[in-house]
Parts: structure tokens; sequence; C-alpha cells
């Protein structure tokens, strides 16, 4: 079964039309997450709504955010939420960082199984 918290998240962003979400599975890769969860707005009124939206779901479900970064730039908004690690981008600085391509070693985790 995946982890709850990573579908919470994913739903969470995908309902604010986060751009190309990825979730990248870090077990064995990074002692930081289980997963970390990628996306991009388009600008930065949509980043901070994505990382609004997240924050709001997560609380509503009465987990604890450990760590918000980045929000107010909203350029790249960094939240953590325990075993789950969501980079929330603006377009420009997704392309920059790649942190795709930085973790290639994790598996990319199946969206439809997470979003079923």
């Amino acid at each position: 079964m995946l982890n709850e918290r990573l579908k919470l998240a994913v739903e969470a962003i995908d309902d604010k039309r986060a751009q190309q979400i990825v979730a990248l599975d870090m077990q064995g890769v990074s002692p930081v997450a289980d997963y970390f969860v990628m996306c991009h707005g388009n600008s930065e009124k949509q980043v901070q709504a994505i990382a609004h939206e997240l924050k709001k779901v997560v609380q509503e479900a009465g987990l604890e955010i450990k760590r918000l970064e980045g929000y107010d730039r909203a350029r790249w908004v960094l939240i953590d939420i325990g075993d789950v690690v969501v980079h929330v981008f603006h377009k420009d600085e997704r392309l920059y960082y790649n942190l795709e391509k930085l973790w290639g070693d994790a598996e990319h985790v199946d969206l439809n199984e997470v979003l079923s």
C-alpha cells in the first residue's frame, strides 16, 4: 500500500492544477524522506496557491507540517510533511534545478496508482 501522506499530497497539488507532477521513491536513496514530490506552477500566484492548498489539506488531516520554506518568494516552495517532501517550483526554477536528474537513482512512483 502506498503512503497515505503521498496520496494526500498528490491529490492536493493536483486539485490546484500543478504541472508535471512527479513522485520519486527515495527509500534507500536518501535518509531525508521516503518520497519526494515535484511539480511546478506557471506563476508566483499559482505556486503559492498550490502550496497553500497542500498546507490546508495537511492541517485538515491532522498532520504536522515539519517545515515550509520559500512561500513568500514563490520560486521554490518546500513543504515537509514527514516522510514526504513536496517541492513546488516556479516553472523557470524547476528547469534550472532539475531535481529529477539530481535524484536520478530514485524510482518514479506511478501517479495513476497514487490517484486511484
